[in-house]
C-alpha cells in the first residue's frame, strides 16, 4: 500500500471522528437546552402558582374580614336536634269490668235463641217440673233444666222441710243447670220470711227495725239474712222493701222502714250492703214505690194519685239511695202511677217508667225484674204471653212467675222470631243478668 492510500484512510478516519464528535456535542447541546427549558418552565410555573396562592390567600382573608365585620347581622344557626326514637306504645291491660263484659258476650254468643229467651224467666220449680210441690232435686229436675234453660228459680215455704233437705235440693239444682241460675227467695223479715218461718233464724219486721232509729240494725239484719241464705245455696233475696208507708191504710205498713225519706233511705242502703257483702244480690222493691197504694195488686188493679213532684221528692229518692248503694236488682211493681207514666197501665208495662225514668234518669244499670206476673192485677186482665211481651218491650230484663210459663215463654220466643222484639234487646238483658252471675268467675 502506497503513502497516498494511507493518507486517504487517515483522512477518512479523522472525518468520522470529527463527525462523531460533532454529533455528540450536538446531542449534549440539545440535552442542555432541554434541561434549561424544563428548569425555566418549572421556575415559571412555581412562581405562577405561588402568585395564585398569594392572590387566593388575599381573597380568603378579605372574605374573612368581611364576615367578621358583619358577624352581628348573621342569624345564629340552631343546632340540629338529635333524633329521639319513637316511644314504645304502652300495653294497657283490660280492666276487670272489660274482661267480664268480654266473657259475658262470649257466653251469650254461644246460646241458642231458645235458651236466651228462657234465660229471662224466674219461675217456681213446679212450673218446669210438673211436680205438685218440689222438695228435692233429682232426675226430674235435671231433665226439666235440660229442657227449660230458665234464668232462675224462686222457692217458698212449702219447698222447705229442713235445713239439710233445702241445702241438698239447691245444691243439686245448681249443678244440673246448663247456665248459672238465680236461686231466689222472699226473705224480708217479719211476716215475709220463707226461710225464717220454716228453719230460722226469725228476723224482726222492717217496721220494727226502722223504729230503732239505728241503720246499723238494718245492716246487721242484712248480714244475718245474707249469711243464712248463702249458706243454704241462695244467691238472690227479693229484699229490701224500699217503699214508704206514707198514706193512711198503706198496704206496705209493717213491711217498710217508715215514712220519712232520709230515715228509710239510710235503712235501705244498710240492708243492701249487709246482703251483698254475703254474696246475695239485693232487690229493691216495689218501684216506683207502692206505699201510697191502698189497693193490693194481689187482689186486682192498684193505683196512686201521687204527683210527679211527690214521687221525685220522696219515693224515687229512696230507690235512688238504694241504687247508689249498689243494689244488683230492682223489682218493678204492678201499681199504676199515672202522674209518672201518663196512663193507668201497670208499672211493668210502662217504658216511661222502666226505661226513661229508672234506667236513664236514675242511672240504674242492674237487672230490672217484674213483680210476680201471676198476681191478679196482671193475670185477670192480661194473658201470660201478652203480659210477658209487654214487660220486655217496656224494658224489663226478667219475668217473675208468669201464670202460665210455657205460654209466656212461647209468646216471647215467637215475638223475637217475627221481629216484634229485636234479638239484640234480649241480648242486652242477658248482659245485665250475666254480669251478676259470672262476676265471681272472672278473676
Amino acid at each position: 500500500m502506497d503513502n497516498k492510500d494511507q493518507q486517504e484512510r487517515r483522512e477518512a478516519r479523522r472525518k468520522r471522528r470529527l463527525r462523531n464528535q460533532i454529533m455528540v456535542y450536538a446531542v449534549f447541546l440539545i440535552l442542555i437546552l432541554a434541561l434549561g427549558t424544563g428548569i425555566g418552565y418549572g421556575v415559571f410555573a412555581l412562581m405562577k402558582n405561588r402568585k395564585a396562592a398569594e392572590e387566593k390567600e388575599q381573597s380568603n382573608q378579605a372574605l374573612i374580614d368581611e364576615m367578621l365585620a358583619t358577624e352581628d347581622s348573621i342569624p345564629a344557626i340552631e343546632p340540629i336536634p338529635e333524633s329521639t326514637p319513637e316511644p314504645t306504645p304502652e300495653v294497657v291491660e283490660p280492666t276487670w269490668e272489660e274482661r267480664l263484659d268480654t266473657y259475658v258476650d262470649e257466653r251469650i254468643s254461644e246460646m241458642t235463641l231458645e235458651d236466651k229467651v228462657a234465660g229471662l224467666f224466674v219461675v217456681k220449680p213446679e212450673a218446669i217440673t210438673g211436680v205438685g210441690t218440689v222438695i228435692q232435686a233429682g232426675d226430674g229436675t235435671r231433665q226439666a233444666l235440660e229442657e227449660h234453660a230458665v234464668g232462675g228459680l224462686v222457692y217458698f215455704s212449702e219447698n222447705i222441710q229442713s235445713e239439710e233437705q233445702l241445702r241438698e235440693m239447691l245444691s243439686n239444682t245448681a249443678q244440673y243447670a246448663r247456665y248459672p241460675l238465680f236461686i231466689a227467695v222472699d226473705e224480708e223479715g217479719g211476716v215475709v220470711s220463707r226461710i225464717g218461718s220454716s228453719i230460722g233464724p226469725q228476723i224482726d219486721s222492717a217496721e220494727n227495725i226502722g223504729a230503732t232509729g239505728d241503720p246499723e240494725n238494718a245492716y246487721q239484719t242484712g248480714v244475718t239474712i245474707g249469711t243464712s241464705l248463702s249458706g243454704l245455696g241462695f244467691n238472690v233475696d227479693f229484699a229490701p222493701v224500699a217503699d214508704l208507708a206514707n198514706v193512711e191504710g198503706s198496704i206496705m205498713e209493717g213491711r217498710c222502714y217508715g215514712s220519712d225519706v232520709s230515715v228509710v233511705s239510710s235503712f235501705v242502703t244498710s240492708m243492701v250492703r249487709g246482703l251483698q257483702e254475703q254474696n246475695v244480690s239485693a232487690c229493691l222493691k216495689h218501684f216506683p214505690g207502692m206505699g201510697s197504694a191502698i189497693q193490693d195488686p194481689h187482689d186486682g188493679m192498684a193505683s196512686t194519685d201521687r204527683t210527679e213532684e211527690q214521687f221525685w221528692a220522696e219515693e224515687l229518692a229512696v230507690f235512688q239511695a238504694g241504687i247508689d248503694a249498689g243494689a244488683d236488682m230492682v223489682m218493678v211493681g204492678h201499681m199504676a202511677a199515672p202522674a209518672l207514666t201518663g196512663d193507668n197501665s201497670p208499672g211493668i208495662f210502662s217504658k216511661v217508667l222502666v226505661t226513661d225514668i229508672l234506667r236513664e234518669q236514675m242511672g240504674f244499670q242492674g237487672v230490672v225484674i217484674t213483680d210476680a206476673l201471676d198476681m191478679s192485677a196482671i193475670s185477670e186482665y192480661y194473658a201470660a204471653d201478652e203480659a210477658s211481651i209487654m214487660a220486655v218491650l217496656a224494658g224489663c230484663d226478667m219475668l217473675l212467675m208468669p201464670e202460665d210459663y210455657d205460654k209466656a215463654y212461647q209468646g216471647v220466643l215467637e215475638a223475637v222470631r217475627n221481629g216484634n222484639i229485636d234479638e239484640e234487646r234480649i241480648n242486652d238483658s242477658l248482659r245485665r243478668i250475666y254480669r251478676i252471675k259470672y262476676a265471681d268467675m272472672v278473676p
